[in-house]
Parts: C-alpha cells; sequence; structure tokens
C-alpha cells in the first residue's frame, strides 16, 4: 500500500465508461507472448485482479477455458460483461465484484493470474501472498505493464501529437499539484519494487519479455478527452462542479493544438514479468 494513502471506493469513480475509448492499447502480439511464455492451450482457469473493464482478461479469454476478473468498482465490471457479450465470451466470462485484499473469496484454483497496471493499488505483500495460495503447483503470476522509460518518437506522425504536458498542467490547474487519487493524494506516485514483494510471497523468477510497441496510433479529440477521465488522477468526480469547465478548456487546448481535431501517437511497447510458483515439493529459489 502507498504510504499516507488509502484505498477508498472513489478511486475511479466514473471512469469506467471512458477506459475501452480512451486508454491505449497494449502492444500488439501480448496474447501471443503470453501464449508461448506459458504454454497457454486454451485451458485451464485466468485469474486477472484489478481487472477493470477486462481490457486484459478479454483479450486472453480464448487462451483459457475460464476468466474471472475481480475489480471493486461496479461500473469497471458492468463495461467487462458488455465486453465479453460484445467479443462472444460470455459463457466463460466471471466478473466479481470485490478487493483484491478479500481474495480468495471461494474462487477456487487457476493456473495463471495476471495483474495489469493494478498491482500498485493494493496491499501488495497481502494480495500476492493470497495470489500464491491460489495458483496450482508450478502456475504463473504475470505483472504487465507499459515498458517503463521507453522515449516514443513523434516524428514522423501523420497528425499532430496529443500534447500531454499542456494537458496534465491543465489538470494542475483544477486540481492542484500534487497528484489526487480517490479521496487523498499520492506525493510521491505509486510504488515500485514489485520485485522484492513478489519474492518474499515465495514466486520464482521473473522471466521478462517486451512485446515491442511504436505502431502509430490514430485518434480524434473525443478519443483523448476519454483518455484524460479514465485516469484516476482525472476521474470525473474530483473536478466536481467544474467538470464541464476543465472539459471545455481540455477541449480548447486540442483544438489549438490540432483544429482537424486528429492525433497521432505510437503505441507503448508492454513489459511482461513472468513469477512462478513452485512444482509441488520444489523449493523457492
Amino acid at each position: 500500500m502507498v504510504d499516507g494513502w488509502e484505498w477508498d471506493e472513489t478511486l475511479f469513480s466514473g471512469s469506467a465508461a471512458y477506459y475501452a475509448r480512451g486508454r491505449l492499447p497494449y502492444a500488439p502480439g501480448l496474447a501471443d507472448v503470453l501464449t508461448e511464455a506459458l504454454g497457454l492451450d486454451g485451458r485451464g482457469r485466468l485469474l486477472d485482479v484489478g481487472c477493470g473493464p477486462g481490457t486484459l482478461a478479454l483479450r486472453l479469454a480464448h487462451r483459457f477455458g475460464e476468466v474471472v476478473g475481480v475489480d471493486p468498482d461496479g461500473g469497471m465490471l458492468a463495461e467487462a460483461e458488455r465486453g465479453a457479450a460484445g467479443a462472444g465470451v460470455a459463457g466463460k466470462a466471471r466478473w466479481v465484484r470485490a478487493r483484491a485484499e478479500r481474495l480468495p473469496a471461494g474462487l477456487g484454483e487457476f493456473r495463471v493470474a495476471t495483474f495489469g497496471q493494478s498491482f500498485h493499488w493494493m496491499d501488495r505483500d497481502l494480495v500476492a501472498a493470497r495470489v500464491r495460495d491460489m495458483l496450482v503447483p508450478g502456475g504463473a503470476l504475470v505483472h504487465i505493464s507499459d515498458l517503463k522509460g521507453e522515449a516514443r518518437s513523434i516524428d514522423g506522425l501523420p497528425w499532430p501529437a496529443v500534447p500531454y504536458p499542456g494537458m496534465e498542467e491543465l489538470v494542475k490547474r483544477y486540481l492542484g499539484p500534487v497528484r489526487r487519487a480517490g479521496r487523498g493524494v499520492l506525493r510521491n506516485g505509486t510504488p515500485g519494487g514489485e520485485a522484492a514483494v513478489f519474492a518474499r510471497a515465495g514466486f520464482n523468477g521473473p522471466e521478462r519479455h517486451v512485446v515491442p510497441g511504436g505502431q502509430v496510433w490514430d485518434r480524434v479529440a473525443d478519443d483523448v478527452v476519454a483518455g484524460m477521465f479514465s485516469m484516476s488522477y482525472a476521474a470525473p468526480h474530483l473536478f466536481g462542479p467544474r467538470r464541464d469547465d476543465f472539459e471545455t478548456d481540455l477541449r480548447r487546448l486540442l483544438h489549438r493544438t490540432s483544429p482537424t481535431g486528429r492525433f497521432s501517437e505510437r503505441l507503448p511497447g508492454t513489459e511482461v514479468f513472468v513469477w512462478w510458483k513452485p512444482p509441488r515439493g520444489a523449493a523457492v529459489r
């Protein structure tokens, strides 16, 4: 858990409806990389912890016999249910409203557990230990995030780049200089050091895989606005009665940057760390 900050149910309040449209996808090829690294064959069960609107679970659903997404935000799970129906996997997907700290929650055993840019919001040592107990011997915990420290060039883009620095300054003008998160603030950002947490929990590893990004992704102004409201630090409720004013100023910034309302950027690479639960009788290394 982040020092000086406590989770509350407003963390992503109002953001779920913006997620699918606004968030950049993981790098193409992620499912194939995971299939090869984990030996997936369409069988077994996947537990996606902090699943949000099913971004990761739905992408992997055809690689498992069943997927179970866990998230404390009801709006996110409603979006996940809609996404599963649209993808034709509703029959093999289950969505459970619960905090990760409440696991195992009677959900049974799993072959793989994934954390897609969600682990930093949790009581990490507690959750890692509980997820380990839910994995079958030889099962895998997979931590997935955008590739850290990656420079994404804007050279050669067909449309103007999304003005992220200006957008961040606009958020600070409305919400203050310290990053907001639910009812609290994150003075030092979210924590890192996941490797030490997973090692303490008794996992072996990690195996690191990088799925290359850099592909050009075209967007329109509505996509960029949705992306902003999908972020915890700019969730709609944080702006209170000034929400519409913020959106108006955001759209003015976007129009100044690109009068056509079209933008381009490059997809980030995706970084994957695979941690293994030792087979029965094997020692933790």
